[in-house]
């Protein structure tokens, strides 16, 4: 080391700086090295940065950090109190080597903040951040043979070293001018992620400062990053939160500002306690609050506000009328709605006509359209498919249409329910046939048709139950093809007086066709 140090120091005097960077020891090392080679070629580093046009040598810099901050250190490691006592040949009173070492201290970071102030550097790459966190004595940072124009130390001590001496203002500010969008700063992200305990911590010592100073909006930013860079706020900080919440988006006097501020403002608070009932509440109070007040003026915003406050409360009954609302006014003007939206507003409000009527119509042409009749001709699982799925939606629309106002559907339905029955007699048993039947999708007496293809179906399987040695099911399968076959207007004569046509619509009873069983 005192070989080292020794090379460094002549490169130094030839000029070579950047040589003299390269041989000096870390610091851990240093002492090792004579102290007044030290001291020589620290002063001989000062000086090379003092002239004019050195403010860019970074390796010259790392040098007279190192150096300095062995040389000052307050153990006096390198015993320079003992050299300069030897050459003033009398001892140096321990105050005056207190104050002369803390006055050069600050010589020297004063020189070494104009110098970072003529290269434009930040506060994180400053050579006075490295040499102040050179000097904290926990560990070297700074080492001479790699230094880096961009910084001459690594970016997170950087950055904890000007947390833990109060300038989190100077890292925010640098960070933010490196790093504009700060909706990027996550833990998880490759270039935040050195800085991010730093910034963290930062961000929410300064959002505590800006609720104190009533700055709700951004008191809340600030703690929502940190939150995103990996903080869990503590009690002090989410009471803070709490207090930007109640406040934000209103003026000193208590009267109601942006209302967009307000929401985002709660918006963040709830994302950052979500546990906290009251947020909630109050967040879903503002939504559903806005989402009236631009009901008419505002469709699309409204909505967007109730279907927040759904997500926000999702039992929230004034938010879920507010949709709602919405939806009755889409229907009364004929918009494009959804099935499902249609439907539920339906189950809330089955009294709603025009969501009736809607359901109606769309099973009704989902039922003509898109289910195309297909050529029962051809003998396919396919053609099974599609017959089925018609029956089953003009099923669906048959149950929600009143029967005095809409006997179009009925038809409709009466039809599709005989085409499969066909198809079921051409490729399936007959035992589909007769569950098809057994539905109740048409009653006996409406479709001779119908009632000729389900008569044979009957007869069929019971001689299909008798070949299978079941006379009593082949029986009872003849008794219902005789009663069906005999033209009978509606299955419940077989056991009491006619229903009605419409009867089974209101309620079921067992004088409908399963009775037959």
């Amino acid at each position: 080391m005192r070989h080292a140090i020794l090379r460094a120091a002549l490169a130094a005097r030839a000029g070579n700086w950047p040589e003299a960077a390269r041989w000096c020891p870390d610091r851990d090392d240093l002492g090792w090295a004579d102290t007044d080679i030290v001291h020589s070629l620290a002063v001989s580093a000062l000086r090379r940065l003092s002239e004019e046009g050195r403010h860019t040598e970074a390796s010259t810099a790392a040098l007279a950090i190192v150096l300095w901050a062995h040389l000052l250190d307050e153990e006096d490691v390198s015993d320079f109190h003992g050299l300069l006592s030897e050459r003033r040949d009398t001892p140096v009173p321990e105050e005056l080597w207190e104050e002369a070492r803390r006055h050069l201290h600050g010589r020297i970071t004063d020189l070494l903040h104009a110098l970072d102030v003529r290269a434009g550097r930040d506060a994180l790459a400053a050579w006075r951040t490295a040499w102040e966190a050179e000097c904290e004595g926990i560990d070297p940072v700074v080492v001479p043979s790699a230094a880096d124009p961009d910084g001459l130390i690594p970016l997170g001590l950087a950055a904890g070293h000007l947390v833990r001496h109060g300038r989190r203002i100077d890292l925010l500010d640098a960070y933010t001018a490196r790093h504009p969008d700060t909706t990027t700063w996550t833990m998880d992200a490759p270039d935040h992620r050195a800085c991010a305990d730093a910034l963290s911590q930062a961000l929410a010592e300064r959002g505590q400062d800006r609720v104190r100073a009533g700055e709700w909006t951004s008191a809340l930013s600030d703690f929502s990053t940190a939150a995103r860079l990996g903080r869990a706020l503590g009690a002090e900080e989410q009471q803070a939160v709490r207090r930007a919440a109640v406040n934000v988006g209103r003026t000193n006097t208590g009267r109601g500002n942006s209302p967009v501020t307000r929401i985002q403002g709660l918006d963040l608070a709830h994302a950052l306690l979500p546990q906290d009932t009251s947020l909630a509440a109050e967040l879903t109070a503002e939504l559903v609050r806005q989402g009236r007040r631009v009901f008419k003026s505002d469709p699309a915003q409204s909505r967007r506000r109730f279907a927040r406050a759904l997500e926000v409360t999702p039992v929230d009954p004034d938010a879920r009328s507010g949709l709602d609302d919405h939806l009755r006014a889409d229907l009364a003007r004929g918009d494009e709605l959804s099935l499902d939206d249609v439907r539920g507003l339906l189950e809330r409000d089955p009294e709603c006509l025009p969501a009736r009527e809607w359901l109606v119509d769309h099973y009704a042409e989902q039922a003509m359209t898109a289910t195309a009749v297909p050529d029962t001709d051809t003998d396919t699982d396919e053609t099974r498919t599609t017959l089925e799925r018609r029956v089953e939606l003009l099923s669906l629309a048959v149950d929600l249409a009143d029967p005095l106002w809409d006997s179009r559907v009925r038809e409709e339905l009466d039809t599709a329910v005989l085409l499969l029955a066909e198809h079921l007699e051409a490729s399936a048993s007959p035992s589909d046939v007769i569950d098809l039947f057994l539905r109740d999708l048409i009653r006996t007496g409406v479709s001779a048709r119908f009632d000729q293809t389900v008569e044979s179906a009957y007869l069929n399987r019971a001689r299909e139950r008798e070949r299978a040695g079941d006379p009593g099911g082949a029986r009872r399968d003849r008794v219902c093809a005789e009663r069906i076959g005999a033209g009978l207007p509606a299955q419940g004569l077989l056991f009491g007086p006619s229903p009605g046509p419409h009867a089974r619509r209101r309620g079921r009873d067992d004088t409908e066709q399963e009775a037959l069983f």
